[in-house]
């Protein structure tokens, strides 16, 4: 469980990646729309887990490579941001959020079961 630092420094990430990706760098990335779904920091805030979706673009892997490369560049931008309140910028780890994924896939298995009316109980009045 994470504590509430933990909580409000990742909220504060969150925030603050969000807005790099969508104002200050989105003509790295050739326009695509990358929002930042979750952020875990490690009890020691010294690593962020940073989990990514992306809309507007066809190859979901080869942008993650990108984003991977130009991590440096976005952690650069992301320590002139929370400068004042964190003490360590944490190293980024990029991953793909798939949980839209899977729940549409959950959504299509429940949708294809055929699941048959329970069988209506007798009553015996003895």
């Amino acid at each position: 469980m994470e504590s509430k630092r933990q909580q409000k420094v990742a909220r504060q990430l969150q925030k603050d990646l969000s807005e790099i990706f969508q104002r200050d760098v989105p003509h790295l990335f050739n326009g695509a729309f990358i929002t930042v779904t979750n952020v875990r920091v490690s009890p020691d805030l010294s690593v962020a887990r940073v989990y990514l979706s992306f809309l507007a673009t066809k190859n979901k892997e080869m942008l993650l490579d990108s984003i991977r490369e130009k991590s440096r560049t976005i952690r650069q931008l992301l320590g002139e941001r929370v400068r004042h309140q964190l003490r360590i910028v944490p190293d980024l780890s990029f991953y793909i959020d798939d949980t839209a994924e899977y729940a549409e896939k959950m959504d299509k298995l429940f949708a294809g079961l055929d699941i048959p009316p329970a069988p209506e109980e007798e009553e015996d009045d003895e």
